[in-house]
């Protein structure tokens, strides 16, 4: 009977930490695309502003994802007393594969939709492919996130110095 009874404990904490296990990959994809969203739509309205050619455009939205992504991350990891060197290596070990799926996500959505990526910055084409674009990256990178914290990857490293 005794058994039993720690069976029965057992369950509601399996159940509660897939719940935390959804909820930390919904934390860790958010952080992610808040770096990752200023530097695409930093990098998209910089582009159209210039009248850049689309894949100019979109080159530029990658690279400052990725720097703004990086910089969110290491402000973190540099206020818990990491050196820059290790601060720089957990970052680009926490969000390059979430950063790179939601680059490819975003700028399929907005090289994709027509139109998207010829409309100035005072279409509203333009605002809601965007917006679209980063619900979608958010959506179908949290299992990616959830996926890999689970095998101690990608955010799991961030979240020891936290």
């Amino acid at each position: 009977m005794n058994h039993s009874a720690h069976q029965h404990q057992q369950a509601p904490h399996a159940h509660h930490a897939r719940d935390t296990s959804w909820r930390t990959a919904a934390q860790a994809t958010l952080h992610c695309l808040t770096g990752c969203a200023i530097g695409e739509v930093l990098g998209m309205v910089i582009g159209t502003a210039a009248g850049l050619h689309n894949a100019a455009t979109v080159l530029l939205s990658i690279a400052l994802a990725f720097v703004f992504g990086y910089a969110l991350t290491m402000r973190g990891v540099l206020r818990a007393g990491l050196p820059v060197r290790r601060a720089v290596k957990v970052a680009l070990a926490a969000d390059t594969v979430s950063i790179a799926v939601m680059e490819l996500i975003d700028n399929t959505v907005m090289v994709g939709v027509p139109g998207a990526m010829d409309a100035g910055l005072s279409q509203v084409l333009f605002w809601v492919s965007l917006a679209l674009s980063l619900a979608l990256a958010f959506v179908l990178t949290t299992p990616v996130n959830r996926w890999m914290i689970g095998r101690g990857k990608g955010h799991a490293v961030v979240h020891a110095f936290h």
